[in-house]
């Protein structure tokens, strides 16, 4: 049985899903710094913004993408 957290989860996540994802792709990649830069644009510096974690979810799937993907400048 699904607890009610995850309950509210699935009714909603088809359409989260399409902005919310872990990037295997450059394609991937791209669509998520898109969304981080909106954002941005978006919540600024504010903390207590309701999609301020959000920002923090996608700047942290950004960031694993590049540690696994991104050559670091100056490596070869």
């Amino acid at each position: 049985m699904l607890t009610s957290e995850v309950q509210k989860a699935a009714k909603v996540w088809s359409s989260i899903s399409e902005i919310l994802f872990v990037p295997h792709t450059n394609q991937e990649y791209q669509a998520m710094v898109h969304l981080l830069d909106n954002l941005i644009d978006e919540v600024g510096e504010d903390e207590k913004h309701p999609l301020a974690s959000l920002m923090e979810i996608v700047g942290v799937l950004i960031e694993k993408y590049e540690d696994e993907h991104v050559p670091e400048l100056g490596e070869e």
